[in-house]
């Protein structure tokens, strides 16, 4: 279901599979791979995207990095790092919210128009999956309103976390 400008969405499935101009990374540090989505995105793409990665250098949480896509769908590949959740007294969700928005400006600077989101450091990382939610929308919600995407789409891989941001998505001023 879209918001009221219809730019954004919730969508349930694999974004390894999604066409859009870029697909987002919930990535670690090192942007080499690991796990979860970040696995997913990396054995999807090949080994070209492992490549250029080792010539970038990392990525510092809060901040992101934009590579190609290679076999994926999606042109571009822009890796974020979230927070690992230490409770959420530890700045955690300024850092999330960092990663979203560092994510939006690093695409609006390549004329990214439509983009997608995993639920990024709800996995591996322990962050209370509403929670994130809420972050995540609110920041969709402003960089929507700047006018530089045509389609933010937050793919959440199974059903049940993506009632939670369709939830959030109603909920929230604007929904």
């Amino acid at each position: 279901m879209a918001d009221h400008a219809n730019r954004i969405a919730v969508v349930t499935g694999d974004i390894t599979r999604l066409d859009v101009d870029a697909i987002v990374n919930a990535a670690n540090e090192s942007l080499l791979g690991g796990g979860g989505v970040d696995g997913a995105i990396h054995r999807a793409a090949g080994p070209d995207l492992l490549a250029e990665c080792r010539g970038i250098g990392g990525c510092p949480t809060g901040e992101a990095r934009l590579t190609g896509g290679y076999r994926l769908p999606a042109r571009h590949v822009v890796h974020t790092v979230g927070p690992v959740w230490r409770g959420g007294t530890a700045g955690e969700d300024v850092a999330l919210a960092s990663a979203y928005r560092a994510s939006f400006a690093l695409a609006a600077e390549n004329g990214i128009r439509t983009i997608a989101f995993p639920a990024i450091s709800t996995g591996i990382y322990g962050f209370p999956k509403e929670r994130a939610a809420r972050i995540a929308i609110d920041e969709g919600r402003r960089a929507a309103a700047t006018g530089a995407f045509d389609r933010i789409l937050f793919c959440c891989f199974s059903e049940a976390d993506a009632s939670i941001h369709e939830r959030v998505l109603q909920q929230m001023p604007g929904g």
